[in-house]
Formats: C-alpha cells, sequence, structure tokens
C-alpha cells in the first residue's frame, strides 16, 4: 500500500470516528439545555492556525472544530468558504464582551478549558435562569455582528456588500435653502449586509433549537433579541466629495454600530429581565417570520415581580420609559432592508445563505409561538427583552455541580453600595483590605521617529478581596 492510500484510509476512519462521536454527542444531550449551545465551543479551537490556508483552494480545518459543530452547521460552514473564520471571531466577540459587562458582577461569565461534549461556559447553561438568557442573546448577536461586517469587507464568498439600498432613490432635503428636487446625498460606498447576518444567524445558531419545549422557545426567543438588537442599531453614515473639501455630494450607507454599544443595551435588557412561561395560542402565520411590522409581537415578554437575580441592578435604575417604548416590535429603518426579503436559499445569488431549503415551513414554525410573563398581571413583551425561566443561583459559594466559583477571593468596591461594592460581592461574609505596590508605565512620550519611551512608575495601591 502507497503512502497517499495509507494517508486517505487514515483520514476516512478519523472522519468515521468524528461522526460518530457527534452523534453520540447529540443523542446524550441533556433535554433542558437545548442543543444549539456546543458551537460556542469553537471560540477555543478555532484558533487561527487551526484554519488555516494549506495551499490555494484547501483549507485545513482541526478535527476538533466538528466536533463543536452540528452536521447542519458543518455543511453551512462548507457551503459558505470564509464563513468559518467570522464565526471564530464572533465567538470570542460574545465571550469578551459579556466579560466585561459582567466583570463586577457576582457571576462574571467565566469559562472553562473547552473539552469535547462539554459547554464552554460551564453549568450554568443547564438553568433556565437571566444569566443563560445573556449568553444566548450575546452570541447570537455577535455572530449576526461578525458576519454582516464579514460580507462587507469581503470575507465571505457567498455574500457581498448590501447594495439594496443603492436601487432606492433619497428623498430630497427639505432643509431651508436646498434646491427643490435636488438631493445632497446619494446611496453609496459599502453597506454592513445585516440581511445576510440575520439569516445566517438563524440558520447556524438556532440549528438543534426546534422549539418542542419551554427552554428551547427561551433559547430561540433570546436567540431573536441579541439578533433584532444588531439590526435596530444600524447607522447610516455619509461621506463627502467636492473640490476644496466642499460637501457638494454626500455619499451614505449603513453600518453596524460598535458591538460595544449592543453589549451595552443588552445588558439593560439583563437587569429588566422577565420570567416567562407557556401560552396555549401561536402567532399568526402571517407574522410567524416577521421581525418588523406595526403590531406588538406575541414573542416577547413582560416584566416579572420575581426576585431579581444577584446579577441584576434594581428595577428602579431601569428606565420605565425605555421599557414601555420597546415593548414594541423592533421598527427598519426606511432605507434598510427585512432580514427576511433575502433570496430563497436553493437561489444562486451571491448573497444567500448557501445550503439545503429542506422543510422550510416546518422550520419556520419554531418561531411561532407566544412567551406571556410569569405573572399575568403584567402587560405583553417586546422581541428585544431577554427571558427566563428560573430564578438565578446566588454565586456566592462555590458549587461545583452547578460550575458555579463563588465569590471568595474577588475584589471588591468597599465605597460602592451597588452590586460590585463589598457589602453585596462577598455576601455579607467580609472582606480584607491590604496595600500593594503596582508597577506602571508613566510619562510616556513620543520620538521621531518611530519609538515611544515610558518611564516605570511605582505606585501604592488599596485593594479589598472577598473572604
Amino acid at each position: 500500500m502507497d503512502l497517499s492510500a495509507l494517508l486517505s484510509c487514515i483520514l476516512h476512519w478519523v472522519v468515521m470516528y468524528l461522526t460518530i462521536t457527534q452523534v453520540s454527542c447529540e443523542k446524550t444531550h441533556k433535554p433542558g439545555r437545548g442543543r444549539g449551545s456546543m458551537w460556542w465551543g469553537i471560540a477555543k479551537v478555532g484558533e487561527p492556525n487551526n484554519i488555516s490556508p494549506i495551499s490555494s483552494g484547501i483549507m485545513y480545518v482541526d478535527p476538533a472544530i466538528h466536533t463543536t459543530l452540528r452536521r447542519k452547521q458543518r455543511r453551512l460552514v462548507r457551503d459558505n468558504p470564509g464563513v468559518l473564520g467570522a464565526l471564530v471571531k464572533g465567538a470570542n466577540l460574545a465571550i469578551s464582551e459579556c466579560q466585561h459587562q459582567f466583570r463586577n458582577r457576582r457571576w462574571n461569565c467565566s469559562t472553562r478549558n473547552f473539552l469535547r461534549g462539554k459547554n464552554l461556559f460551564g453549568k450554568i447553561v443547564d438553568r433556565g435562569c437571566r444569566e443563560t438568557g445573556f449568553i444566548y442573546a450575546i452570541t447570537s448577536a455577535a455572530v449576526t455582528h461578525s458576519i454582516a461586517r464579514a460580507c462587507s469587507e469581503g470575507s465571505i464568498e457567498s455574500c457581498t456588500c448590501d447594495y439594496s439600498h443603492q436601487t432606492r432613490s433619497p428623498q430630497a432635503n427639505a432643509q431651508a435653502g436646498s434646491v427643490a428636487g435636488v438631493r445632497d446625498w446619494e446611496w453609496g460606498g459599502c453597506s454592513d449586509n445585516i440581511g445576510f447576518g440575520f439569516k445566517f444567524s438563524r440558520e447556524f445558531v438556532d440549528t438543534g433549537e426546534r422549539g418542542r419545549n419551554l427552554r428551547e422557545k427561551m433559547n430561540l426567543h433570546n436567540n431573536e433579541a441579541g439578533r433584532a438588537h444588531v439590526q435596530a442599531e444600524m447607522r447610516q453614515e455619509c461621506k463627502c466629495h467636492g473640490m476644496s473639501g466642499s460637501c457638494t455630494v454626500k455619499t451614505c450607507w449603513m453600518r453596524l454600530a460598535n458591538f460595544r454599544v449592543i453589549g451595552d443595551n443588552l445588558k439593560d435588557r439583563f437587569d429588566g429581565a422577565s420570567r416567562v412561561m407557556m401560552s396555549n395560542s401561536v402567532r399568526a402565520s402571517g407574522s410567524a417570520n416577521a421581525v418588523g411590522g406595526s403590531n406588538i409581537s406575541p414573542n416577547a415578554v413582560g416584566v416579572s415581580p420575581n426576585a431579581l437575580s444577584p446579577n441584576a441592578a434594581s428595577p428602579n435604575a431601569y428606565d420605565e420609559e425605555r421599557r414601555l417604548n420597546d415593548e414594541h416590535v423592533v421598527k427598519h429603518h426606511p432605507n434598510m432592508p427585512s432580514p427576511n426579503s433575502l433570496p430563497n436559499q436553493s437561489g444562486v445569488s451571491r448573497n444567500s445563505v448557501r445550503g439545503r431549503q429542506g422543510r422550510q415551513g416546518r422550520k419556520n414554525n419554531r418561531y411561532s409561538f407566544v412567551l406571556k410573563p410569569h405573572n399575568p398581571d403584567h402587560k405583553p413583551p417586546g422581541t428585544k427583552d431577554i427571558v427566563y425561566l428560573e430564578p438565578s443561583p446566588s454565586f456566592c459559594e462555590k458549587n461545583l455541580r452547578l460550575g458555579i466559583q463563588g465569590t471568595h477571593g474577588r475584589q471588591c468596591n468597599d465605597t460602592s453600595i451597588g452590586v460590585d461594592g463589598c457589602d453585596l460581592m462577598c455576601c455579607g461574609r467580609g472582606y480584607r483590605t491590604q496595600e500593594v505596590v503596582v508597577v506602571e508605565r508613566c510619562a510616556c512620550t513620543f520620538h521621531w521617529c518611530c519609538e515611544v519611551k515610558c518611564k516605570l512608575c511605582r505606585t501604592k495601591k488599596t485593594i479589598h478581596t472577598c473572604l
């Protein structure tokens, strides 16, 4: 047997082993969690050297990546060359943003060393609490954001910039002094393809969430909420053209907001998250896939009076007027295409998600459900809210069964009365105060060309750590 035949045989057995392992993991998943969370591990195994190109047209993918993806997800990656890098970037973006938002909370969005068949965020995702809801929302939003941006950067072969705006005529400037019927700006440039990002996120992130039980419906709702925040934050950017810096004509395009803005918005929704329950009614068939509209979406939740999570701020800190206004469905920018107006999957457009279409009607039915507030006295909900099913644990003490690290040894702020204060962070156990010497760079100066020189300064800092 020659070397090429031997390598082919070995590759065949490796693929068979990975397939059997993946099927085994899918069959033994925990029924309460939902089956769409294993792909998060791609953030750890999808390092650049693990997806680097071997030669033109051939990409090396670490076998460990395949164990984190379901069959449909692997097919989407294969049919949309270049999308894997954007997915890895999106997963890491979600983790870093989550850890930034919760850096001063008892639960600080810690991750664990990724092992095959294990969840990246630990066992907390087995609970249908508000922390789990935030994880699903932020990861879905990050994938939508990363894919939409990668399309405009030309990183994905199956999508391009969103040129649909250029077929629309902007309204004439109605400001005083403008010539009637003459517009001072026009569509151009390269708009971020939010339509493709939204569609791909639904196809990829929601894989495995069939909506057959309340937990899977919670996951689907939070995934949709993350995508809705990305879409709602699309903004118009313009660039001036003209002689000597004049702005004779402006070219405008649609641009995604910085992901920190989306993370801040989702954090606000976490603080006002809603405990929900199932309803016996379903949505109207015409609105099952709608993201925008004039009516209140039934796939929403109200605010529950139940005790807040230890990670949640006081309800008084949540802007009541904003919450009431946002109960309505997300409305599109007049010049923003609906994500559901994308070409059919069976088409060959460069801006269509390449994959199989089978059972499209049945697949869309998983969004045709109603979640209502756990407390019937509260008003109907909005599509951008984060929902949860059960109260959160206290996160005070270490609990290996739930994967909770506890707050022993965590730093706190002794002057704060918020959740980052020593009283709340340390759960009443008290805290230790000590002075430490910190060496930092200071008095930095720029020297032409091209060097920055700094001094090393020693400063004393007082830190407080929980007992």
